[in-house]
């Protein structure tokens, strides 16, 4: 065991000495410390990929649907540094096509967390996160889209789709994704009782963010 008596300063490097003051109130702490340093990296590193993610997945959508009505796909264009957006040279349906991005990419990442947290409840608070994520970001789209006739959104309109079914749409899933979200800081480190974060998790997040970037800018077209 080790005292919290001596000086920060003799304490490993990484930890965080008030908090572990505050979890350790009877000044011993055990020998092997949670290192701190990985719940900083996981917390830098899970928006930018959830990002990317959310991009692919609604991308996923409008791809899916020009396929099932008979439509052809020209390009998916992904790269990091633009907005991305799926070009077709055949849209038989576009109505359809433009509502199965927002809706495939708020359904799917559900789906995914749900089934999957039987089998990997050790990481069901990161699929969670990405769920919520994916919620909010299709959400807040179709909304202030709706304002300036843009993307999707503009889409929509013009193929004889309302605003209100946007509106609708955002206002159901922006605060069901804050839903998934309440809670959570706990396992991501952070909060009145952290959880260790481990730093397999952080490391693995940051190098999936640096590997999913570096492809996007080598493949993916602008």
């Amino acid at each position: 065991m080790l005292s919290l008596k001596a000086h920060p300063s003799t304490l490993p490097p990484g930890i965080d000495y008030r908090r572990l003051m505050r979890d350790h109130s009877d000044g011993r702490i055990p020998e092997r410390l949670p290192l701190d340093w990985p719940r900083y990296l996981l917390a830098f590193t899970i928006v930018p990929l959830c990002w990317l993610g959310m991009q692919a997945v609604h991308e996923l959508g409008h791809v899916l649907a020009a396929v099932l009505t008979g439509g052809e796909v020209a390009r998916v264009v992904l790269h990091p540094l633009t907005i991305s957006r799926t070009d077709l040279a055949a849209n038989p349906s576009p109505l359809v096509t433009a509502w199965a991005g927002p809706l495939v990419g708020t359904v799917l990442p559900v789906i995914l967390w749900i089934v999957g947290r039987p089998f990997a409840p050790q990481h069901a608070h990161l699929a969670r996160f990405f769920a919520g994520f994916c919620l909010i970001a299709n959400g807040a789209y179709l909304a202030a889209g709706s304002l300036s006739r843009i993307g999707d959104s503009g889409e929509i309109l013009r193929q004889g789709g309302n605003v209100w079914t946007q509106w609708a749409f955002a206002i159901a899933t922006v605060p069901l994704g804050f839903r998934l979200w309440h809670g959570l800081s706990p396992r991501f480190g952070f909060g009145e009782q952290p959880h260790p974060v481990p730093a397999r998790t952080a490391v693995s997040c940051a190098v999936l963010l640096v590997v999913g970037t570096t492809l996007e800018l080598l493949i993916s077209p602008r």
